[in-house]
């Protein structure tokens, strides 16, 4: 059972953008880590096929606590691999339903006019145009280190260091053993596509962060104070979550919220691994919160990253995701307008940033769009980064306010941020409406590319 409830873990983390197919994996703490990426690679290459599947037996309908990503990977083996050696309570449940998925197999089989289980895929892209095109992201843990020694650590590994980047095309261009600074994000180093750094001293000892420059927006974006009260309502598996505690130095309080105990012990060794402290995890779904609890009484800031199609993302492993139904959109961007309008209901939110990993208007503008109207005059949108290039679907007045990224134009996941601030008394800005530039921004809100970072610190801790 535990391999399938990891390969299930690492699906829902694909979806909701927390990372690539191999960070996922290295960074579940299942032991078997091949066997672990093998299962979860040959799901995702039949991804379409056992969506198909598990639509026309209708499993889910029938099975309401079976989650669509385990509901994957038992179909999967039930069916295409090694045939549920083992499983428990859930291989029980699924051989109850085997009849009808082989039936619906065979039907799909028909329908195709094909024989073979393998005719029913689409012909492989050795690997994707997307894909190829977008770099390994590396974000340096200043809890831990500095940029620059980390620069001199690579440096001393042969790898050779080419400044800070100018523009997207000399991110494109990288190759071999080069990298560079990243032009956006201060922290943010820049491999080639192709660079694996799981094996790395400095990522085992958590000095560095693998994870996609587009998922490092949101921090950047929310740019809490040291000292503040953050919460991160979906936070696992932490790769935000250490974000934030980097920008607040930890100082402050973060509450991170995960409905699911293995996913929130997962996330436990990643920020201990990460030196975060004052960071309160949370086994709760973050729906299920009291706002008027006392003890976020003190939250200014909220980070909200729910679950979404995971549309965006680009996986550096074998397959992709099918695109969602209607149905499935509609329902997910119920979800996502109830927990963004949740979020805005704690009294002392003064900053919150909504950010998704899918391309899917339903779940990003659609979704800001109705609960800035439900809301009235009492939030606003903030135009942040405003030399960002993909701006949000012009579908509504402001909506350019937000961010989109994309493999193509930002060399990135695709992703979609909003940031949102708390209207002060008696402000004639309506809520669908930009703010007007600050005097003073917050980290990332009008900083252009060219911008120097603040002034480093002392550095933390010498990387030997």
């Amino acid at each position: 059972m535990a391999l399938y409830s990891a390969a299930a873990a690492v699906l829902a983390g694909l979806e909701r953008g927390e990372g690539g197919l191999k960070s996922l994996v290295y960074n579940s703490g299942f032991p078997r880590v091949r066997q672990l990426y093998a299962l979860v690679s040959e799901t995702l290459r039949y991804a379409s096929v056992l969506e198909k599947l598990l639509d026309g037996a209708a499993l889910l309908q029938a099975e309401k606590k079976l989650a669509p990503q385990l509901a994957k990977v038992l179909v999967y083996d039930l069916l295409f691999g090694k045939g549920l050696k083992c499983g428990g309570r859930w291989k029980a449940l699924a051989r109850r339903h085997r009849a009808r998925l082989e039936a619906e197999l065979a039907r799909m089989k028909v329908r195709r006019r094909v024989s073979r289980n393998e005719d029913l895929l689409a012909p492989e892209k050795a690997v994707s145009t997307a894909a190829s095109q977008v770099p390994r992201y590396v974000r340096v843990n200043t809890l831990k280190t500095c940029v620059d020694d980390v620069i001199e650590f690579f440096k001393r590994q042969g790898y050779a260091y080419l400044g800070k980047a100018a523009s997207v095309e000399e991110l494109k261009a990288l190759s071999g053993k080069k990298f560079l600074l990243d032009l956006h994000l201060p922290e943010l180093l820049v491999f080639p596509s192709q660079t694996d750094l799981h094996d790395n001293l400095l990522y085992a000892s958590g000095h560095i962060i693998l994870q996609d420059k587009a998922s490092c927006l949101p921090a950047f974006l929310l740019g809490p104070v040291a000292g503040s009260h953050v919460i991160d309502a979906c936070a696992a598996p932490g790769n935000k979550t250490s974000h934030l505690a980097a920008i607040l130095q930890n100082k402050g309080q973060i509450f991170a919220f995960d409905v699911d105990p293995k996913r929130v012990a997962t996330m436990n060794t990643l920020l201990t691994r990460a030196g975060v402290s004052g960071c309160q995890l949370v086994q709760q779904d973050f729906l299920t919160v009291d706002p008027r609890d006392h003890k976020y009484s003190r939250v200014t800031h909220i980070l909200l990253d729910p679950s979404c199609s995971g549309s965006g993302m680009v996986t550096r492993g074998p397959g992709e995701e099918a695109a969602p139904s209607a149905e499935r959109l509609q329902a997910l961007a119920g979800f996502q307008r109830r927990v963004l309008s949740h979020a805005l209901s704690f009294p002392a939110l003064q900053r919150l940033v909504y950010s998704t990993c899918s391309l899917h208007q339903e779940e990003n503008e659609d979704v800001v769009q109705a609960v800035l109207q439900e809301w009235g005059s009492a939030f606003r949108l903030v135009t942040a980064f405003p030399s960002w290039p993909c701006r949000g679907l012009a579908v509504f007045s402001g909506a350019e306010s937000c961010l989109r990224a994309s493999p193509a134009e930002t060399l990135t996941h695709g992703f979609f941020v909003a940031v949102l601030e708390r209207c002060r008394e008696g402000a004639a800005h309506p809520s669908s409406l930009p703010a007007a530039a600050k005097e003073n921004p917050q980290p990332g809100e009008g900083m252009e590319p060219g911008a120097a970072p603040k002034k480093r610190k002392k550095k933390k801790q010498q990387v030997k």
